[in-house]
Parts: structure tokens; C-alpha cells; sequence
């Protein structure tokens, strides 16, 4: 795809935010110790549905659409032993803008025995959106992380595609220092390779499941035989693989025309997952069914 353009500068009425948040093991508890905002980013409290193991937290963002110029920064912490759980409320929205970028980095540090499950809405990127998505996750050597990504391209209910405008992508893994996972591209609206067998073959959604622990290269066999058996619902082009380095790491990929398909698989994949992975079996976050 093509490269990066230069970035433009934001327009003085851009929204400008960041969050921080730490999450730190106590006593069997983990605790939101940190949760640090600036601008419309925000998490409300922390939530505990399935006891004091797992803290849950729900990113906010009140204006529920990202525009032309925003710039939005998100950065956690899981501390040693600790295990958080990360979602939103719903669809993350970039909207149409008038020539300014817009862009959202995230940073995702997992430290030593921690375990880290980020699992973020669909975001719909709108036609002539110019939209620049960056995420870095470093893990510690035996840390555990399931995180996933469904991008929409265009509000295809409301039969608008993604025809003018900017998508930059870029998703970053480390273990211990040692590169697991790379990935970059970019394209415009107007770029061949969304209608190429090549690249998105006509599809407006794709989708990507990672997760990484301990002890999966021995589990991985049976992990993907039960994975694999649980195809989308809507039939979408879709794949499972496990690659050895890093100590081991499942991708699950989707591309079709159903983020709400993409969403159901993936949870069906999680179900599976989350056991061998967190030691814990899946309970759907309540906010996912409002």
C-alpha cells in the first residue's frame, strides 16, 4: 500500500486528549492506582464482574466521534501479577474532516506475571476521513495479552463507502525486547488494493485477533483445532495460524462486510482462548449488550 504523507497540522478547535492509566496487583486484587485524563478521554471507575482478580475499565470518549485534527493518546500500565480488562462502550467513530489528520496512539505496557486483555468496539471510519492509527504493546517475558482490532471502512448500513480520504495503521509488539509482532500500512480511498484480490478484495471490514502466553507453542495444536471450528457467522474470508516466535502467538483475521460478524467471532475465539490464556473462562463484559 502506499506510504505514509506527511502529517498536517491540527486546526485550533481540535479536541486534544490523553489518559493514563496504572493497574497495580494487591493482596489478590488488582487496583486502578493510576487514572490520569486530559480532554474528552476518560474512565468513569473501575469494575470488578468477576471479582477482585480482574479490574475492568471502560475508555470514554464523550464526544463519540474523532475529527479532523484530534489527536487522542491513551497510555496503560499492568503491573506485575495484575489483570486488566479494557473495552468501550461502543463504535469508535472518525469522521469526515476538511484536510486536517486525525490520530489516536496507544501504548500498552504488560509487566512481569501480568496479564492484559484489550478489547475495544469496532472503529467505522467515515468517507473522507484522514485517520492515523499507531499502537505499541511491550509484554514482559511471561506476561499474557488478547487484544484485538476491527476497523470498518465507511457506514455501509447507510450504503456510503469509503471512497475519498486517508487510513494510516501501524501495531507494534515486543516481549521481552524481542520484536513478536510488526505491522504497517496505509492507503487511500481511491487505492487499487482495496478492490484487489491483493489486498481487501472489495471487503469493508477486517479484523485482527493476536493473544500470547506462556506455554502456548504446547497448547497451540489443540487451541487451533477448536478455534478453527468456529467459523464467522456470515461466512467472511477468514484465517487462524500460530507463529513460534516470541515464545508463541495466535492471529485470527477477518475480512468481510459485517463488523458485527467480526465482533461475534471474535468473542467466539475469546471463549476459547481466554481460558488457556488467563486462566479464567470468558464472561462478556455488560457493557456489550447495551
Amino acid at each position: 500500500m502506499n506510504s505514509r504523507l506527511p502529517v498536517t497540522p491540527p486546526p485550533a478547535n481540535a479536541w486534544l486528549a490523553e489518559l493514563q492509566l496504572g493497574f497495580a496487583a494487591r493482596d489478590g486484587r488488582t487496583l486502578l492506582r493510576e487514572n490520569r485524563h486530559c480532554g474528552p478521554l476518560r474512565v468513569q471507575k473501575a469494575l470488578y464482574p468477576e471479582g477482585d482478580a480482574v479490574c475492568q475499565a471502560i475508555v470514554l470518549h464523550p464526544p463519540s466521534g474523532v475529527a479532523g485534527g484530534d489527536r487522542l493518546a491513551i497510555a496503560i500500565a499492568v503491573g506485575r501479577d495484575a489483570h486488566a480488562q479494557i473495552t468501550t462502550p461502543g463504535a469508535g467513530k472518525w469522521y469526515r474532516s476538511g484536510g486536517a489528520d486525525a490520530a489516536q496512539t496507544v501504548a500498552l505496557d504488560v509487566g512481569a506475571g501480568a496479564t492484559l486483555e484489550w478489547l475495544p468496539q469496532e472503529s467505522i471510519v467515515f468517507d473522507g476521513a484522514r485517520a492515523r492509527m499507531e499502537t505499541r504493546i511491550d509484554l514482559a517475558a511471561d506476561a499474557r495479552l488478547i487484544a484485538w482490532d476491527i476497523l470498518c471502512l465507511g457506514r455501509t448500513a447507510s450504503g456510503e463507502r469509503f471512497r475519498r480520504g486517508r487510513v494510516d495503521l501501524a501495531l507494534r509488539i515486543d516481549r521481552g525486547g524481542i520484536p513478536v509482532w510488526r505491522e504497517r500500512g496505509g492507503f487511500a480511498g481511491d487505492d487499487a488494493l482495496l478492490d484487489s484480490p491483493a489486498g481487501w478484495a472489495g471487503a469493508t471490514v477486517c479484523g485482527t485477533l493476536l493473544a500470547t502466553f506462556p506455554g502456548l507453542p504446547q497448547q497451540a495444536p489443540a487451541l487451533l483445532e477448536r478455534c478453527r471450528a468456529i467459523p464467522p457467522a456470515d461466512g467472511a474470508r477468514h484465517a487462524l495460524s500460530a507463529l513460534p516466535n516470541g515464545g508463541g502467538l495466535v492471529v485470527a483475521r477477518y475480512l468481510g462486510d459485517s463488523s458485527e460478524a467480526a465482533r461475534h467471532w471474535f468473542a467466539a475465539l475469546w471463549h476459547e482462548l481466554r481460558p488457556a490464556c488467563c486462566g479464567r473462562p470468558a464472561q462478556i463484559p455488560r457493557i456489550w449488550n447495551t
